[in-house]
């Protein structure tokens, strides 16, 4: 009869990633292909004997880096590589993932976000800090793997080809202090450089705006390579992915209104610039 100690176990085994599983049972197919123990894998990879076994069992998701070099040294032939995407998709929060696994694709992308800097353009210091402050508390492992796979999902920034990005903030997202004021002026320096890039667009809506079509809270519009749209908007860590096409016509209605009560490009980039130099 199992113990509870036995039946935890098991329990946290099941609920680790599928895709977490499966790799890491790709990885020991291959390493005793190629005849090399755990700690001789590690040693050739510059990992500890533990990190490897933690990721053949499943328990530890690869990183970019560690399937880069796996690759060359178990003759892998791109079998750890082209699973990298989906790995890093389960370190994404539960409630987030359907919709993460329609923006990858996305021809455009155009957001509102009233409270926050949205994921895409967060610096990796201020995704820490709100990750840090998560309500109920991660552990560290669950942070750094959050972290990771919101860095991974800013590729759509600039994959080929490259998507068109819109992004609207409110003028308190920028002035509400995360992390520090080191973060938040790193933050906002970071901003001016997305916003220079061609395909992405940054505009503010200014705290003086007293209506704007935002004030009913967050959300995006996403156009698919297939040309579908999709909606999705999300609350308090649940979100929900649109496809009503009446209602996600409703939601691009509204965004083209926010579009012209925001500051333009020039005007934002300004207002970042002077908080930055406050900050």
């Amino acid at each position: 009869m199992a113990t509870s100690r036995q039946k935890k176990q098991r329990a946290k085994r099941d609920d680790l990633p599928g895709i977490w599983v499966g790799y890491g049972k790709l990885v020991k197919l291959h390493r005793e292909r190629v005849q090399l123990t755990q700690q001789q894998l590690a040693d050739a990879l510059g990992y500890s004997v533990e990190q490897i076994a933690s990721i053949e069992q499943g328990r530890r998701p690869a990183k970019s880096a560690f399937t880069t070099a796996a690759e060359g040294v178990l003759d892998a032939r791109g079998t750890l590589e082209v699973l990298q995407d989906d790995v890093d998709l389960a370190k994404l929060p539960a409630f987030f993932q359907d919709f993460a696994r329609i923006e990858v694709d996305a021809l455009s992308r155009f957001s509102f976000d009233p409270l926050l800097v949205p994921g895409l353009v967060q610096t990796e210091e201020y995704a820490r800090a709100l990750f840090s402050a998560h309500c109920p508390a991660l552990d560290e492992d669950t942070i750094e793997q959050h972290v990771e796979a919101r860095l991974s999902r800013q590729k759509l920034l600039t994959r080929t080809p490259k998507a068109e990005l819109c992004f609207i903030l409110s003028e308190s997202a920028l002035t509400s202090m995360v992390g520090s004021t080191e973060v938040m002026r790193a933050q906002l320096l970071h901003l001016l450089r997305q916003g220079a890039e061609p395909n992405v667009q940054i505009q503010i809506m200014p705290a003086t705006r007293s209506f704007h079509l935002g004030l009913n809270g967050p959300m995006v519009v996403l156009e698919t390579m297939e040309h579908r749209h999709v909606g999705y908007v999300e609350s308090q860590d649940v979100g929900v992915v649109i496809t009503d096409a009446a209602k996600v016509s409703t939601f691009g209605l509204r965004y083209g209104k926010l579009r012209t009560q925001a500051l333009n490009t020039e005007e934002s980039a300004r207002l970042i610039e002077r908080l930055a130099g406050e900050a």
